[in-house]
């Protein structure tokens, strides 16, 4: 269901999938809540500059970046083409980060706006950055978070790239950082090379919203930072939730982002008055997502019916106005004695969730591996095989080919290769929550 866009705005619309009929005494609702956000056609392009968002880029300046010496070479010439990719108007900033966080363009606690003048100031700048020191990703986090909140900005993005593990900083003061930031700016996050913690900055990228990826070879940096910057670009709106309205006696079960990513929201929410709970989904531009969203109703007799749970998409509203409603979509729950009926999967649900299983079977296959438990490796590792294949998921497939040989891809039979690259491992476990959208 649609509604009609506000000024500004993207249009949104949200779709339910699922079966909604229960056996007598079911309790278990599910269903996929796709998500759309698409330009309005009837806007009128703005005249003036944009500053509806703010962008900080940390660059990872620790003494491992010497070596190869091209890597920080590759780092400064990336940074300037995602300082290229800006839009006039957008605020940004550069902050090189070590053992501590240093701003390096504009400074002085500020962010500059973007046009020729500062875009090329900052790329000036950036010329002068060189390796040395340790590396406390925490402490790039909060200078970033400092200089996005004071721009005022309703989209607020980080990008942050390190070759190296967090080893000058507690784990426990980086999951302190992850939760003091968490909700007010995305953060996409970027390992070069392969002596970095995928863990880590996966772990980054999901407390803040944000993408995480490999980029094994440093010359591939600039034509990523580029892609990241042009899709910041095109977010019209932040601070987006995924808002579940359930009746009395019913509760969420769970809510899972489950494309174009595998993220769980379920402990993410926060309450939103009577019986509704807000689960983030950050910024959007014209794009598509599904959850998979699990309700538990009371149990009812046959031929009962009601509304197990109403998704709105909202936005914040100014001065203290209640949230503005961009979309919704009702999931039903219908008790029935037609086994055939209530036995049946809705495609869209068994998808989504063998897709989850897939990203959690090759995590699981991994660190098994890891851990030399060769036979349960094997045992996962095939499983993740068969449901890749089963989902038409060529692109973990060929990641997952790099680690087993496959025997027998349907039945999930594989040998674990003898020897396996660093990048490739990591690369499989980096990209590990991708997943593929539902044949429709």
């Amino acid at each position: 269901m649609a509604n009609a866009a506000a000024p500004g705005l993207p249009r949104f619309s949200v779709e339910v999938y699922q079966n909604p009929h229960l056996p007598e005494g079911g309790r278990e609702v599910n269903a996929i809540v796709t998500v759309t956000a698409a330009p309005d056609a009837t806007a009128v392009p703005a005249a003036a500059p944009d500053g509806r968002a703010a962008v900080v880029v940390m660059v990872d300046c620790s003494g491992s970046m010497d070596y190869p010496p091209a890597k920080m070479r590759n780092a400064r010439d990336a940074t300037a083409a995602a300082v290229d990719a800006l839009r006039d108007g957008v605020s940004f900033a550069v902050v090189a980060g070590t053992h501590q966080a240093r701003e390096v363009y504009p400074g002085g606690g500020r962010l500059a706006v973007a046009d020729a003048v500062t875009r090329g100031q900052a790329k000036e700048a950036l010329r002068k950055l060189s390796p040395g020191g340790g590396t406390a990703i925490g402490t790039w986090l909060r200078l970033a978070d400092r200089l996005l909140d004071g721009s005022g900005a309703a989209i607020r993005h980080g990008i942050l790239l390190t070759d190296g593990r967090n080893e000058h900083e507690e784990p426990d003061a980086l999951r302190a950082t992850l939760d003091a930031c968490s909700g007010r700016f995305t953060c996409d996050a970027r390992g070069v090379g392969i002596d970095w913690e995928v863990k880590e900055v996966k772990g980054i990228a999901s407390a803040l919203l944000g993408t995480a990826d490999i980029v094994a070879d440093p010359a591939g940096l600039a034509a990523d930072f580029t892609r990241i910057m042009e899709t910041v670009m095109g977010k019209e709106v932040g601070d987006v939730a995924l808002r579940l309205w359930t009746p009395q006696d019913a509760e969420v079960a769970f809510v899972k982002q489950v494309a174009p990513t595998v993220e769980d929201l379920t402990d993410r929410r926060e309450e939103a008055g009577p019986r509704a709970g807000d689960y983030p989904t950050g910024a959007w531009g014209d794009e598509s997502r599904d959850y998979h969203v699990c309700v538990r109703v009371p149990a009812a007799p046959v031929g009962r019916e009601m509304l197990a749970a109403r998704a709105s998409l909202v936005v914040p509203a100014p001065a203290g106005a209640p949230p503005q409603v961009l979309a919704q979509g009702l999931v039903r729950a219908v008790w029935t004695d037609d086994l055939t009926a209530s036995t049946a999967l809705n495609p869209q649900v068994a998808h989504y969730t063998g897709q989850a299983e897939l990203a959690h079977a090759i995590q699981q296959g991994l660190d098994l591996r890891k851990a030399g438990d060769v036979d349960g490796a094997t045992a996962k590792l095939g499983r993740a095989v068969q449901l890749a294949s089963r989902s038409g998921h060529e692109d973990t497939a060929k990641l997952l080919a790099k680690v087993v040989d496959v025997v027998d891809a349907a039945k999930g039979t594989v040998r674990l290769k003898a020897k396996v690259s660093e990048e490739a491992e990591m690369t499989l476990e980096t990209r590990s929550t991708k997943t593929v959208r539902v044949r429709k």
